[in-house]
């Protein structure tokens, strides 16, 4: 396995789609109103990379903030599903560092500079198909942070559902293989600790969600 260079179990999604403010603690650490509809923004293939491959701290920020979360893997096309039908068409499960550049997400009401740095976040190490999970809304998932818990939380106290997340992105576009849904992130996120602790060259930032594995990487300088 040392001498595998893993890439995003899916290389090429056409869409990936982001949902912010998921679970109620990150809201109220955050300071914000619990959303009455999924809060959502996308993120290009190009700011995530593989497993054990460094993310990369921009130059221009020093608020590079750390965030796990479980991804959805879509696996056949999806329009106008109801909740009851959503997970069938579900491919798999795999782990998303949504790391964000915090003061470029905060430079407007929208994040998506924030999200999409180059390479700031991961996505893997693989994709577990959904016959090994039959209800993700029962998965633990724990941030590490040079090896200190940072994030710990399970997947039932999502505000909104995976399959209510389907349903209604569903609703407004069709839904491709491959596409991929990042669920959103519990609270313990470095810009809302006191102290503040964002992500620095050398830190070491492991995600790990019961029943899929452990996706890890190394920060590193963009110079």
């Amino acid at each position: 396995m040392a001498e595998v260079t893993y890439l995003p179990p899916v290389t090429d999604p056409e869409k990936i789609i982001c949902v912010g403010l998921n679970y109620a603690t990150h809201a109220g650490e955050a300071n914000m109103e619990v959303p009455k509809s999924p809060s959502l923004f996308v993120r290009f293939p190009s700011s995530q990379v593989g497993h054990e491959v460094d993310v990369v701290k921009p130059d221009i920020s020093d608020e590079y903030d750390f965030e796990g979360e479980l991804a959805v893997v879509i696996g056949s096309p999806a329009r106008h599903l109801t909740e009851e039908r959503a997970l069938s068409c579900v491919a798999g499960y795999t782990i998303f560092g949504e790391h964000s550049v915090r003061d470029w997400q905060f430079h407007s009401r929208q994040a998506t500079p924030g999200k999409n740095f180059w390479r700031s976040g991961s996505i893997g190490p693989w994709m577990v198909s959904s016959d090994e999970i039959s209800d993700p809304s029962k998965l633990r998932l724990v941030t590490r942070l040079n090896g200190e818990v940072m994030q710990d939380d399970t997947t039932d106290h999502l505000i909104f559902s995976i399959p209510r997340l389907i349903a209604y992105i569903s609703d407004f576009t069709e839904l491709l293989p491959g596409d991929i849904i990042s669920t959103g992130t519990p609270a313990g996120v470095g810009f809302a600790r006191d102290p503040k602790v964002y992500l620095k060259p050398g830190d070491e930032v492991e995600i790990e969600i019961a029943g899929i594995g452990v996706l890890r990487n190394r920060v590193t300088a963009e110079s």
